[in-house]
């Protein structure tokens, strides 16, 4: 009966992923598609104007300096649509399946290293579990564009580009014990464009992606400070149990 239970919440967790992403993908379109953002969310969050990030939402009066740990969920990536499909009928070095799956997961980790560290030294530290003090950060990237991605089969191709692509970050900071939303924040980055043509490949790729992270991981670190009305360095370290 256990093993029965633990699949069914398995799919039940991947049903939710693909619904949240689902959600995410509508809203981006809507807020590329429009500069006039309404006031407040369903959730009643206030739009922020403003900010470092192109959109963000928050609750009025959440009063922040409660939370001195963050727990920082895994990242959901998932590419722009039909990119696998363009990217195939465009390049002879075809993209499969498992090279998607490579990327995401590579992103996923590079994201959580580049938060981490920018989080830690910052003064913030992580929890490994929620807690009355714990804030929840649920990260997601979608819309990832990447110019040419290294593939595993034969027959590669060299392609020359000025950037390396781009991606769409997606924020959502909860009270990790009630599940309230606080905050959520959108923001589109793409890799500076060097004004010549220059091979694009793995190693270009990465450290186009990691630019971009730290950037978010900047703003984020910077956002969180001033929300706790301390603008110029994080809380105090409070150990994880």
């Amino acid at each position: 009966m256990g093993r029965v239970f633990m699949t069914v919440n398995k799919r039940i967790k991947r049903q939710a992923r693909q619904t949240v992403f689902m959600y995410l993908l509508t809203v981006s379109s809507l807020f590329a598609a429009s500069t006039e953002l309404p006031e407040f969310t369903t959730e009643g969050l206030q739009h922020l104007g403003d900010t470092q990030f192109a959109v963000v939402y928050a609750k009025p009066g959440v009063a922040m300096g409660q939370y001195k740990r963050l727990y920082l969920d895994d990242t959901n990536v998932a590419f722009k649509k039909n990119w696998q499909r363009d990217r195939n009928r465009s390049s002879s070095a075809r993209i499969s399946n498992s090279d998607m799956t490579r990327i995401k997961s590579d992103l996923a980790v590079l994201f959580r290293d580049v938060f981490t560290r920018t989080l830690e030294d910052g003064g913030y530290a992580l929890a490994s579990e929620y807690d009355n003090d714990v804030l929840l950060i649920k990260p997601g990237i979608i819309n990832l564009d990447i110019v040419a991605p290294e593939s595993n089969t034969a027959g590669r191709s060299q392609t020359f580009a000025e950037s390396a692509g781009e991606m769409t970050l997606y924020l959502e900071l909860y009270d990790s014990v009630s599940g309230e939303l606080l905050a959520k924040a959108l923001d589109r980055q793409q890799d500076r464009q060097t004004g010549y043509m220059r091979w694009q490949n793995r190693i270009t790729n990465r450290a186009a992606a990691n630019r971009i992270l730290q950037l978010w991981a900047d703003v984020l670190k910077q956002g969180l400070d001033e929300a706790r009305g301390n603008p110029q360095s994080g809380p105090p370290v409070s150990q994880s149990p």
